[in-house]
């Protein structure tokens, strides 16, 4: 009971206060709407019949705010509608901008990586995958996709870290395939405000051909300085060998069985040894003399391989692919591919089950000119990681009795026909020497043919 007529007065009273705003309301109402009577017939006065014709009729307070009320409604709506445009048009523009963005994303020629804070690669373009050699970047821990140990993967951990910025930076890549490639790298770091760094961004570009063609153009170089040089004392030793060999056969001629004989047949061993190691250097300090001729390099590399098999027959020595022709001489051509032959056949004569070596040629044809590719590879144990970087040395060899001039002499000798050789290890085992020669431009064979019609 006592709770329903508290409800019952709690009812009453708001009822009395609802009939009391309505009043005040209505009140309030007329108020508003005799001053805005009074203002628009001071206003008609003033302007007279035009303002009539055009104003709203007053004359009833409720028509007027009815009136009133519906025109600032109108007026809403418009500006609705004008903002619901404006937001059409900024979203259509802030599309089209985000596709803009995408495509020269995806068409740019350097590689573009975006690193966020946790590690992750939310964008990748199409050029980076091919500059890295590695499909499906994005989404991936960078440390995880470019490797662990990379120097790729230490900048950028360093500019994550520390917000330091690496601009033209140069690196070694070794790509899934196995190759190695030199990049150049900018990266720098994506702050929000001046202290947090949110990611990234690495710029890469594929520095490989720009680095080799270098690397040749040094070796020319020292080449020809090393030829010069070398040449006119290399020439003094044979004379100087010779006399010390004339001399000891003289001694050797008398037919004596004294001490002084055997020391002459030990002095006439040791100058041939050295005789021979100085017409090594010569053969590659001195500038070659390469005849201009068409070579046809499936037939040098089937000659290579008789003549490997017959010396070394224990090694299964085998070719395939395709050998195009190249400019060049043809008898420099083929000592350079016997030593490399002859060398992986040595490298992997004692390896467990048999040796074999396979001489592989691929040919990549371009719009004007085209490249030949001839790899040379054995089931050996491989190169270790100290002789790497010194196999083309001049004087460097791992073999017992070898002059170290054998990779020296093919070396000078690829690069003097145009090309470049390098040598990696091979990821089932062994090692393998991979030689690129320029195949003739096409342009210059169409002139020769039409040169030859007429």
């Amino acid at each position: 009971m006592l709770a329903g007529f508290q409800s019952g007065n709690n009812t009453q009273h708001l009822w009395t206060l609802a009939a009391e705003l309505g009043i005040a309301f209505l009140a309030i109402t007329a108020v508003v709407a005799l001053l805005m009577r009074k203002f628009f017939q001071s206003t008609r006065d003033e302007h007279g019949e035009e303002f009539a014709t055009s104003a709203p009729r007053t004359e009833n307070p409720s028509a007027f705010m009815a009136a009133s009320m519906q025109g600032v409604i109108q007026k809403l709506r418009e500006q609705e509608k004008e903002l619901e445009r404006l937001h059409r048009i900024e979203k259509e523009r802030a599309e089209q901008t985000e596709r803009l963005s995408e495509e020269v994303t995806r068409n740019m020629p350097a590689g573009l990586l975006v690193v966020n804070a946790t590690g992750i690669i939310s964008t990748s373009n199409p050029a980076a995958e091919l500059v890295l050699g590695i499909r499906g970047l994005g989404f991936r821990r960078y440390s995880e996709a470019l490797g662990a140990s990379s120097d790729l993967t230490r900048l950028v951990g360093e500019c994550l870290a520390t917000g330091k910025i690496f601009r033209r930076e140069e690196v070694e890549h070794v790509p899934p395939a196995g190759d190695t490639r030199h990049l150049g790298v900018t990266i720098s770091p994506i702050r929000r405000g001046t202290e947090n760094i949110s990611g990234a961004i690495c710029l890469l570009t594929d520095l490989t051909e720009l680095a080799a063609l270098q690397q040749r153009i040094r070796l020319k170089e020292n080449l020809a300085a090393l030829g010069e040089l070398s040449a006119g004392i290399a020439h003094e030793f044979k004379n100087a060998l010779a006399t010390i060999s004339g001399y000891a056969q003289l001694i050797q001629s008398e037919g004596t069985e004294s001490e002084a004989s055997d020391y002459a047949k030990r002095i006439l061993e040791q100058t041939r040894n050295i005789t021979h190691v100085v017409t090594e250097f010569l053969k590659y300090a001195r500038p070659l003399e390469i005849s201009d001729e068409t070579v046809g390099l499936e037939t040098v590399v089937e000659r290579v391989v008789t003549e490997v098999g017959e010396a070394i027959p224990q090694v299964k020595i085998r070719c395939e692919g395709a050998f195009g022709d190249v400019g060049g001489d043809e008898g420099f051509l083929r000592q350079a591919l016997l030593n490399l032959a002859r060398n992986a056949a040595e490298a992997c004569a004692e390896a467990v089950g048999g040796g074999h070596v396979l001489v592989r040629g691929d040919v990549t044809r371009g719009d004007e000119a085209g490249v030949q590719r001839i790899t040379i590879s054995d089931n050996g144990p491989g190169i270790g990681a100290d002789a790497m970087p010194k196999l083309f040395r001049p004087f460097f060899t791992t073999k017992a009795n070898g002059t170290g001039l054998g990779l020296a002499v093919v070396q000078k000798i690829i690069v003097q026909h145009g090309g470049q050789v390098e040598a990696r290890n091979e990821s089932r085992g062994g090692a393998a020497f991979i030689v690129t020669l320029p195949l003739p431009r096409r342009v210059l064979e169409a002139v020769e043919l039409k040169k030859d019609s007429a």
